[in-house]
């Protein structure tokens, strides 16, 4: 009898440590910023990787979004990827010396415009590679760039922004603990992160035909690179992406619904 209460009471102590387990992660991977501080941005600079550069940039998807969303909206942006960089791969703060990264902007009518040195970037959108921030050699790399990173952008004059990359297709793990890992960066370093990778799971979950991945199983199609753009659209710019008229050439149904797994998606993140 005395051997069946141990036994009860270690399996009740275990529940307890696993829910304890539970909240911590659940209250953990609760964003806390909800907003860049900057309603209308003019210029965004991406600090990446391949995720970003595959299918023309990820830059120009966002802007043609932009443009369709808001044809009078004028946005710059500057893309300054590293194939298979992580975040200690950049230097950050040499993007923001003077006459350098964003010197100038040539228009559809060949005009250059010389941009403020002193403002080159409103946001600073960054990711880390796409195993760093749960791999367990590199993990501390991430967290203590993540921090030097945010503090560059800021004292340059820009807002640094976290992308939360996506699980490699035959690793759904991955997602969690993605979310885990830049929540918690975003949240120590007051930044807003952006939950694309949540979209691709949910995206994955509710419509496995519409195909995000090539074949590697982690660079994206045009429509995983679709789907990210839409969700630093709705991150960023706060407005829901579903109705607009640029679909990537992907078929306005499949377009409709990346639409509004974007929007769903940033809105359960960034819920009070």
């Amino acid at each position: 009898m005395k051997r069946l209460t141990n036994s009860i009471i270690q399996i009740l102590f275990g529940f307890v440590v696993l829910a304890l387990a539970n909240s911590a992660s659940v209250a953990q991977t609760k964003a806390t910023i909800r907003s860049t501080g900057t309603e209308r941005p003019e210029s965004i600079i991406y600090i990446g990787n391949s995720f970003f550069y595959f299918n023309n940039g990820i830059s120009g998807m966002v802007a043609r979004i932009l443009a369709s969303a808001d044809p009078k909206y004028k946005l710059r942006s500057t893309l300054v990827t590293i194939s298979g960089s992580g975040f200690d791969w950049h230097d950050v703060g040499s993007y923001f010396r003077p006459d350098a990264v964003g010197r100038y902007t040539i228009d559809d009518n060949n005009v250059v415009t010389f941009n403020q040195p002193n403002r080159l970037f409103d946001l600073a959108i960054m990711m880390d590679c796409s195993q760093c921030p749960v791999h367990p050699r590199l993990q501390g790399i991430f967290y203590e760039y993540a921090k030097i990173h945010a503090e560059t952008a800021r004292k340059n004059g820009s807002e640094p922004v976290f992308f939360m990359s996506w699980a490699y297709l035959d690793k759904p793990e991955m997602t969690e603990q993605l979310a885990e890992a830049y929540t918690r960066i975003g949240n120590e370093n007051k930044a807003l992160v952006i939950p694309a990778g949540l979209a691709f799971a949910r995206s994955v979950k509710e419509r496995p035909d519409i195909r995000l991945y090539i074949a590697d199983k982690r660079h994206p199609t045009m429509a995983g690179t679709y789907l990210a753009a839409l969700t630093i659209y709705a991150a960023i710019f706060k407005k829901s992406p579903v109705g607009i008229s640029y679909t990537a050439d992907l078929g306005e149904e499949s377009a409709r619904f990346l639409q509004k797994v974007a929007w769903d998606t940033v809105s359960d993140y960034l819920a009070p």
